[in-house]
């Protein structure tokens, strides 16, 4: 057997190694997932609903548990699979990239723990935030930041006191972008989905197989999620949320696939090569990041605090003209991966800062017309 995998060519080997990480992923994570289903149901660790939530069931909001340990077990063992079959292969690409590999491990422990304490106690924001911020710093140490803007507003290289306090403040964003943007059923995950698939795909023909070996653990641990979180009926007791520890692991995840994607150069993705690098590296975390921005702006000038939740998300607002959540979720999902298709190809001939600001008047304007047709119907949000 080992001789076999020994014979193999480079490229059949990593094809191998990213499907059975997958595969390993999605089995250990819907095996996973019913006994965490089975201690919360025991344990009484119920998302409880309100006037704010859209759920009117109590669902157990811990399926994020799942995320890290599936993760971390998957690469790992694929990692002694490639030593015992003689290749050795893994090991050279995980050594390569130790240093951010290392880095990315220490902040996901980080946010694993928090996010674990406030699913089951509650922890204040000021404590979240501080963690975030040093996750940032984190990024720095390891080499992951954003010290070059590719001409976006006229700028490029970056000052370090400019691109360090930018990649801190990114950081904190993008995580809270992805926590934010769980709301309904499917959203967050299937966003999450989306992306991974995308980063995986350029980082395998880019060669980078290190990163695309954590996008593909992490979409294999994100697909059985999604089946009991969208499809699981609360009242047979197989509906779960994936809570702030599972939020905060994807959040973190995809900061560090799109920050490291930003630093490559895509010279072995021909029909990527022209494509700027920020919009291949941020446009599959377009819709939650601008949906942020718009809410926070939103409640501000309601003279409302912007951490005070409320139900002005663009899920929100596709729910009060009468879509259910399935139907909701499929429509964003389907704008992400427009606006990822449509910024990868439009920034190889469009000026970086025109297409920025046409992707932010395109999701204003998309706004401005739901509101209009909710106050339309009298409803007030």
């Amino acid at each position: 057997m080992s001789d076999f995998f020994i014979t193999m060519s480079p490229e059949s080997f990593w094809r191998f190694v990213m499907i059975s990480v997958l595969i390993m992923s999605i089995v250990a994570a819907g095996v996973l997932i019913p006994q965490i289903l089975l201690i919360a149901f025991r344990k009484n660790l119920f998302d409880e609903p309100d006037e704010r939530k859209i759920h009117h069931s109590t669902v157990p909001r811990l399926g994020g548990l799942a995320f890290e340990p599936v993760i971390l077990f998957t690469i790992f063992i694929m990692l002694v699979f490639d030593v015992h079959a003689g290749r050795n292969q893994l090991m050279v690409a995980l050594g390569a990239n130790v240093l951010p590999l290392s880095i990315c491990l220490c902040s996901l422990i980080l946010l694993y723990l928090v996010g674990i304490a406030d699913d089951l106690i509650g922890v204040k924001y000021s404590a979240k935030f501080v963690v975030q911020v040093a996750c940032g710093l984190l990024f720095l140490f390891g080499g992951l930041y954003l010290n070059n803007l590719h001409g976006i507003f006229f700028l490029n290289e970056l000052p370090k006191f400019i691109f360090w306090p930018l990649t801190i403040v990114l950081v904190v964003f993008i995580i809270n972008a992805m926590n934010l943007i769980d709301g309904i059923d499917g959203l967050a995950s299937g966003l999450s989905g989306v992306a991974l698939a995308f980063y995986g795909v350029v980082f395998y023909y880019q060669h980078e197989y290190a990163f695309a070996l954590v996008a593909s653990a992490t979409l294999g641990t994100v697909i059985p999620f999604f089946y009991y979180n969208v499809f699981g009926k609360a009242e047979k007791q197989k509906k779960i949320f994936m809570g702030d520890t599972g939020s905060l692991t994807i959040g973190l995840i995809l900061c560090f696939l799109s920050f490291r994607m930003a630093q490559i150069d895509l010279k072995h993705v021909q029909c990527l090569s022209d494509a700027h690098p920020l919009f291949l590296a941020f446009s599959p975390l377009i819709v939650p990041c601008l949906d942020v921005v718009r809410v926070f702006m939103h409640r501000i000038r309601k003279g409302n605090s912007p951490f005070l939740p409320d139900k002005s998300h663009i899920h929100h607002k596709l729910l009060n003209l009468g879509m259910n959540q399935h139907a909701a979720m499929i429509t964003i999902l389907m704008f992400s991966a427009s606006i990822i298709a449509l910024c990868v190809i439009l920034s190889k001939c469009v000026n970086p800062t025109l297409l920025l600001l046409g992707c932010i008047v395109l999701f204003t304007v998309l706004n401005i017309w739901m509101t209009r047709k909710i106050h339309q119907k009298g409803i007030e949000y």
